[in-house]
């Protein structure tokens, strides 16, 4: 590798290397578009899944969310129960990107904003979740992307140097996040961008 170039690669999971996707789950249980999207953005909405990443039970998310909606209670609790649609299929190309790198040497481990249970399952599922070096899983250590503690946290767990990782995620606020914390970081749009990015950088690439 360059000598500028990075020497930890540091890559999100969903939407970089599997997809993610509630309105999978929901299409048949709510089929009506508009009111699907109420439910998803005002009962079960990102910012509300988001506080199970940081550690909150399922019990604890379906009691709060029941609690404001008492006549949506089945819809709530379908939501963790068919997770697993929600998450269907992984990015081959991405996937292949990071086995490469892994296969050429390159230090690769995995930093992710995502509840214990469901990353767990998702591990079980996707079995090359468990070829990086590691991961730092928020719903573990109850910090979430993009506050500047949680990269602190897998820095500090993994023995890396921040101005030698290259982040990687979808997320143009957890890029940024990275970033603040001293990082390289890389904003996902495509596998073949992502292969661009890391070319630049003189990381070895498996994409034509």
């Amino acid at each position: 590798m360059a000598q500028d170039s990075p020497q930890h690669v540091v890559f999100d999971i969903g939407r970089v290397l599997i997809h993610y996707d509630p309105h999978l789950a929901f299409r048949d249980i709510i089929p009506d578009d508009e009111e699907r999207h109420f439910f998803l953005s005002e009962v079960c909405s990102h910012d509300w899944n988001l506080e199970q990443d940081r550690g909150r039970s399922w019990a604890e998310a379906e009691a709060e969310a029941i609690a404001r909606h008492p006549d949506r209670e089945e819809q709530i609790r379908a939501f963790r129960k068919h997770w697993h649609l929600m998450v269907p299929h992984a990015y081959d190309n991405s996937v292949a990107i990071m086995l490469g790198l892994i296969d050429a040497g390159v230090d690769v481990t995995m930093l992710t904003n995502f509840a214990t249970d469901t990353f767990d399952e998702a591990r079980e599922r996707f079995a090359f979740l468990k070829r990086p070096r590691g991961v730092t899983v928020s719903g573990e250590v109850r910090q979430i992307k993009p506050d500047r503690a949680i990269y602190d946290i897998h820095v500090e767990s993994f023995g890396l140097d921040p101005a030698k990782c290259l982040f990687i995620d979808d997320s143009e606020k957890n890029v940024e996040g990275a970033r603040a914390a001293g990082w390289q970081a890389v904003h996902f749009v495509s596998p073949e961008e992502l292969a661009r990015a890391l070319a630049e950088r003189g990381l070895p690439v498996p994409l034509d």
